[in-house]
C-alpha cells in the first residue's frame, strides 16, 4: 500500500487536514454577489502549508463554470502571463474575436481586419476581462510564494485598477510573514494593505493525533504522543507520518531521523533569513526552558521595550508563540535545539 504521506513542498499529500473554516471564508467571500474582498494573502513559515491550502483553494474555483483560473509565476512579467493565459484557451480567445479585440500587436491572437491593434498591455487586460464580464466570467489570479519584486509590484499596481473599474478580478497571494509585509507596506498599493491575511498557524493537536491513529493503526495514546512531536507544523506532520509508515508504526525509532529533515529541509533556511539580533534573541530564549520573558530578558540583559519587537516579529513570522502572558515558545518542534547546537556567538 502506497505511503499517504508527503515529504514534497507544495504537493497536496493524500493525508491532509484541511483548514476548513479558513477555506470557507476565502470561497464565501469571492463568491457572495458584493464581495466584501477581492484579495486575500496567505502566511505563514515555511512548511505551515500555503501553498497546499492555495492548490486547494484553486481546484475548487476551477471546478465552478463562471470562473476563470490562472495561476502566475511571481518571478516574470505578470501581465502578460494573465494575458497570454487567457488569450491561449480556444473558448476564450472566441469571445475576444468577437469582441473585435486585436491583441496582434502583442503577439497575442490573430489579426483582426479593420481593427486597430491594442498596443498596451494593461489596455488589452482591461478589453479581455470586460468582454468574460459580459459572459459572466469572474477571473482568479493565484501567485504563490510572492516578494517584493518589481513584476508583484506593477501587476498589484494594474490590478487595483481593474478593482476600480468594476471588472470581475480576484487574487491569492501566498508568501512568508515578511514578504507579504513588505509588499502591503508599498504606499502606492493601499488595496493589498486592506486586504485580509490569513495565517497559516499549527493544525490542532487532536486531529493530527486521529490522523495518526487511523492511518498508522495505532492506539489513540500512542497518536497523540506521536502528534505532540510535531506541535502541530504541516510539514512536521507529513514528515513523521512518511517516516513512521516506513517503519512499520514505530515512531520512537525514527526521531532522529525526524530532526535531521526538519533541520535540512527548514529549519537551515529559516535560521539563514533571521537577522543577527533575531539569532541572539532566539538562542536566548532556547537557553530558558520556561520560557518567560523575564528569565529571556534577563540573559539578554535588556528592557521589556527593546525586547517586545523582536517578540513581535518572530510571532509574525510563525516561529514563536506569545499566547500565554509573560511567556515565549517556539512553535516548531525540536527547533530550540536546532538553535542550541546553531548559534555561534555572532
Amino acid at each position: 500500500m502506497k505511503n499517504p504521506y508527503s515529504m514534497v513542498f507544495g504537493k497536496e499529500p493524500e493525508q491532509l487536514i484541511s483548514r476548513t473554516a479558513q477555506f470557507n471564508t476565502v470561497v464565501g467571500d469571492f463568491t457572495e454577489e458584493n464581495p466584501p474582498y477581492q484579495t486575500y494573502l496567505l502566511t505563514g513559515v515555511r512548511g505551515s502549508g500555503k501553498t497546499v491550502m492555495m492548490t486547494d483553494l484553486v481546484n475548487r474555483f476551477r471546478g465552478m463554470d463562471d470562473w476563470v483560473v490562472v495561476e502566475l509565476n511571481p518571478d516574470r512579467d505578470l501581465l502578460n502571463g494573465l494575458a497570454a493565459n487567457l488569450s491561449s484557451n480556444q473558448k476564450y480567445a472566441t469571445i475576444f474575436q468577437n469582441a473585435k479585440i486585436n491583441l496582434s500587436f502583442l503577439g497575442f491572437g490573430i489579426e483582426i481586419s479593420g481593427v486597430a491593434p491594442i498596443t498596451d498591455i494593461e489596455v488589452a487586460l482591461h478589453e479581455m476581462i470586460a468582454s468574460l464580464k459580459k459572459h459572466g466570467k469572474k477571473i482568479l489570479v493565484a501567485i504563490d510564494e510572492v516578494t517584493n519584486n518589481q513584476n508583484v509590484r506593477t501587476f498589484a499596481s494594474a490590478f487595483q485598477i481593474m478593482i476600480r473599474r468594476d471588472l470581475p478580478v480576484f487574487l491569492l497571494m501566498t508568501g512568508l510573514y515578511e514578504n507579504v509585509n513588505a509588499i502591503q507596506d508599498e504606499k502606492n498599493l493601499t488595496f493589498l494593505y486592506r486586504s485580509p491575511k490569513l495565517e497559516m498557524k499549527a493544525l490542532n493537536i487532536g486531529m493530527v493525533a486521529e490522523k495518526y491513529e487511523t492511518t498508522l493503526q495505532l492506539s489513540y495514546e500512542q497518536a497523540l504522543e506521536m502528534a505532540k512531536y510535531t506541535k502541530g507544523y504541516p510539514f512536521a506532520f507529513q514528515v513523521l507520518g512518511y517516516l513512521t509508515w516506513n517503519n512499520q508504526g514505530n515512531y520512537a525509532e525514527v526521531l532522529p531521523e525526524y530532526r535531521q529533515y526538519l533541520d535540512e529541509y527548514v529549519y537551515e533556511k529559516i535560521w539563514s533569513e533571521l537577522s543577527t539580533r533575531d539569532r541572539q534573541i532566539a538562542y536566548a530564549i532556547a537557553q530558558c526552558p520556561s520560557g518567560k520573558v523575564k528569565e529571556v530578558r534577563e540573559k539578554l540583559q535588556i528592557e521589556n521595550n527593546a525586547f517586545n519587537p523582536y517578540r513581535k516579529r518572530m510571532i509574525k513570522k510563525g516561529i514563536l508563540d506569545g499566547s500565554e502572558y509573560g511567556v515565549v515558545k517556539f512553535t516548531l518542534p525540536f527547533f530550540e535545539r536546532f538553535v542550541l547546537e546553531n548559534y555561534d556567538g555572532e
